[in-house]
């Protein structure tokens, strides 16, 4: 589990290896805005918009390889193993799982003008302003929309 107190800072505890153990990001929680939680792994949005992850890294908790765009995040989501993230931009960012929808390659250029992200166990859903929504991730749990 993950709750964020009255001062902005987090307090972790449950499973070490699933996320129960944040002491090695736990400098950089403060000011956390919202933490979302995967099944073995946390999100944290700040209040400059950047993002602290933990937990197990194949279930999301390791963003290092995008940390340098996890700015200006607006909204973050989450499957079991995945995060997608909406940024001031409108644009989504994923990590985690690929097979969880981690993965967003396939549907990248689709994904401008975000307005909110949904999920399933391991799909993402992504309404646009224009009222139209894309889906990736498991096929079989919603990422793939194309017959609707």
């Amino acid at each position: 589990f993950a709750a964020i107190l009255a001062d902005g800072c987090v307090v972790t505890w449950g499973n070490p290896d699933q996320g129960g153990d944040s002491s090695a990001v736990q400098e950089k929680l403060r000011n956390v805005q919202q933490v979302q939680a995967a099944a073995s792994a946390f999100a944290a949005i700040l209040a400059d918009g950047s993002v602290v992850t933990w937990g197990n890294p194949y279930g999301g908790g390791d963003s290092s390889a995008m940390q340098n765009q996890l700015c200006s995040v607006q909204q973050v989501q989450s499957t079991e193993y995945a995060f997608a993230a909406i940024l001031a931009d409108a644009s989504v960012i994923t990590w985690g799982n690929p097979v969880f929808g981690g993965d967003i390659s396939a549907v990248q250029d689709e994904l401008r003008n975000v307005q909110q992200l949904q999920s399933t166990d391991s799909a993402f859903a992504a309404i646009l302003a224009n009222g139209s929504v894309v889906t990736w991730g498991d096929p079989d749990s919603g990422g793939d929309s194309s017959a609707v």
